[in-house]
């Protein structure tokens, strides 16, 4: 049996009175590579938010290998060093090269040695093809450049779980055929994914699990081949006919 890595029980989320997500319930299982697909404001990017604790969740717990992970600030801290995260933003620091970005986390969250520091930011900055840029700053690059040292600059924390919320949001359309290349590649190395996307395609063709969200819940949850050929739920149904269409 697979290793369950993180479990949803019963999560709710609501900012004051709008409640955004309703009764969530999911396990994620090692070596997933999970999509989660659906309309605007179904509440996709807040429950991304929720697993990697950058929101609090109203009701409902997490659990990360079977343990509670606590609102404490420590136990919050553990967590993300365990489980990365990319942002739409990218969110890196302008102010330093894409080397000392990679380093950065390695070694004051991880406190390992400088020269491990530089041998991890090094070997996923080649896994995504930035490694001539090592002494750029993120103004000098484009969208997916900055994109790809966001990825490096996770993966340099050795995640178990890498969440990634709207990767290709932010960027040119023609961009967002390099950053989608990269994840394709991680996907084929084992590391466990998270994707919230509105790349259909890339959600067909590269995840093991799709989820479909709608008004805040978990509408449909199975395996691409099913969920993109045969729906259940109308909604997924109907939310599919226009990707069709488009």
């Amino acid at each position: 049996m697979a290793e369950k890595i993180i479990s949803i029980k019963d999560l709710s989320k609501s900012f004051g009175k709008h409640e955004v997500l309703r009764k969530i319930d999911i396990d994620i299982e090692k070596g997933e590579i999970i999509c989660i697909v659906g309309s605007s404001g179904s509440g996709k990017s807040t429950l991304l938010r929720c697993i990697n604790k950058l929101e609090k969740q109203t009701t409902g717990k997490i659990l990360f290998h079977d343990k509670e992970i606590r609102d404490i600030q420590r136990d919050i801290n553990e967590y993300r060093s365990r489980v990365g995260m990319v942002f739409q933003s990218f969110n890196l620091y302008n102010h330093m090269t894409v080397l000392q970005n990679c380093m950065l986390c390695p070694r004051k969250v991880l406190k390992v040695s400088k020269e491990e520091a530089f041998d991890r930011a090094i070997t996923h900055l080649k896994q995504v093809g930035m490694a001539p840029y090592i002494n750029a700053k993120p103004a000098q690059l484009s969208g997916g450049q900055k994109q790809r040292v966001a990825i490096a600059r996770s993966l340099c924390m050795n995640p178990e779980v890498l969440l990634f919320d709207e990767p290709t949001s932010a960027l040119d359309p023609e961009m967002v055929g390099e950053v989608l290349e990269v994840m394709k590649e991680l996907a084929t190395t084992g590391l466990t994914m998270i994707i919230v996307t509105h790349e259909m395609a890339f959600a067909r063709d590269v995840s093991t699990r799709t989820i479909f969200m709608d008004r805040g819940y978990v509408a449909e949850d199975d395996s691409p081949a099913k969920l993109f050929t045969d729906p259940k739920n109308p909604r997924t149904r109907e939310f599919l006919s226009r990707y069709l269409a488009g």
